[in-house]
């Protein structure tokens, strides 16, 4: 339990610059994944986009209408904290004539 006089940290995280891998919609059976969490290797899919986030964090890639899976590539191995409740991993629908804004929240060494 954190000390009331310890200084707090930011609770909305802190920016991070990373590669951002736009996979295919990918289900956690297509997935090697480590005990640690992190995922290995993918199995009989290949990225559709690779981009760096920017110091601020933020990332911007044009897709075709579709379903995607985002992760990130970490020291471990590419990392995502979100699944559905069919075991897609990190899922992001894209729909005609619309953005999409996603959070990816990198929170494998988070402390709450």
């Amino acid at each position: 339990m954190p000390s009331p006089d310890s200084p707090q940290s930011n609770p909305n995280g802190s920016p991070a610059e990373r590669e951002v891998l736009i996979f295919p919609l990918l289900n956690s059976s297509q997935v090697d994944a480590s005990e640690n969490g992190f995922i290995n290797s993918v199995r009989e899919a290949k990225p559709i986009q690779t981009v760096k986030s920017g110091k601020d964090g933020k990332f911007c890639v044009s897709l075709p209408v579709g379903h995607y899976s985002v992760l990130v590539r970490e020291p471990k191995g590419l990392y995502a904290n979100l699944s559905d409740s069919h075991n897609n991993i990190f899922p992001v629908n894209v729909s005609r004539n619309r953005s999409v804004t996603v959070t990816v929240a990198i929170t494998y060494q988070a402390v709450f």
